[in-house]
Formats: C-alpha cells, sequence, structure tokens
C-alpha cells in the first residue's frame, strides 16, 4: 500500500474569524485550506510564486467541506493535507480539519486545482515543467 505524503498545518482561530454564535464562519474552512495547501507545496519545496514566476497557474476548479463540529475562537487547530491524485492536467488534495487539545474532527475537505498557462489554457505539465510533473507524481505515489 502506498503512503502518501501528509503535510500538518497548525493553525489558531482568530476572533473575527467567528460568528454571533462563536463558531468558526463556514467559509474560513476555505481560506484554511489555502494556507495547507500552500505549506503543503513548500514543504514538498515548491514555492507557489516561483511556479507563477516560470507561468504556471494552480487555479481552483472544484471545492467541498463537510462540516462535523464547529472550531471555537482561539482553537488550535490542525490541518492534515494530502495530494490523493494527479492527472497531468490537475491536482487533487484532501484535508481533515482537527482540534488539536483532543483530536476531534471537524471537517473534511477536498479541493481540484487545474494546471494551465498564465492565459488559463491547460499546459503538459510534464512537457513544459518535468520537474513539477515529477514532484506531483512524488506526492500521490508516496515516493
Amino acid at each position: 500500500m502506498v503512503k502518501l505524503v501528509t503535510v500538518d498545518t497548525e493553525i489558531r482561530v482568530r476572533y473575527k474569524e467567528t460568528d454571533r454564535m462563536g463558531i468558526v464562519h463556514h467559509s474560513n474552512y476555505y481560506v484554511w485550506f489555502e494556507v495547507a495547501r500552500t505549506e503543503y507545496m513548500r514543504q514538498q519545496g515548491l514555492n507557489y510564486r516561483e511556479v507563477e514566476e516560470r507561468g504556471i497557474l494552480l487555479p481552483l476548479r472544484e471545492t467541498y467541506c463537510k462540516y462535523i463540529q464547529g472550531a471555537l475562537y482561539d482553537d488550535q487547530l490542525i490541518i492534515h493535507t494530502t495530494m490523493t491524485g494527479f492527472t497531468g492536467a490537475r491536482i487533487i488534495m484532501e484535508y481533515e480539519v482537527v482540534r488539536k487539545v483532543d483530536n476531534s474532527l471537524l471537517a473534511k475537505g477536498k479541493t481540484v486545482n487545474a494546471i494551465t498557462d498564465s492565459n488559463l489554457k491547460p499546459v503538459n505539465i510534464k512537457k513544459t515543467a518535468p520537474d513539477l510533473y515529477q514532484l506531483f507524481l512524488n506526492c500521490v505515489q508516496g515516493t
């Protein structure tokens, strides 16, 4: 069985992220997924800025979140991020948001990013950026 690469990102819930009930507003999870995705890439030696400077963009195509339990102000959270799919034209990332103190699962999510040029046209990443192709392949193959 292949052991996929997972990266943990820690964040603390800020007051401004909560609603009147003191629970994190649902829209913040998508921001946290972006933070975790960026950190995941950084841990693999990939800087989003450098990728964009090479003319390659990773626009978001799909996003999903299942809310299980509400996070609260000042909760320390861990976002477990795993690249679960790579087709050459898109990458699929999955997320689990857990409360650090009790390891409670708060939410599960998924994003799908296309791989395009600066005009948002699909690119053959294997040809245009073989190093990125290999990096993404390694992530989903667990190497």
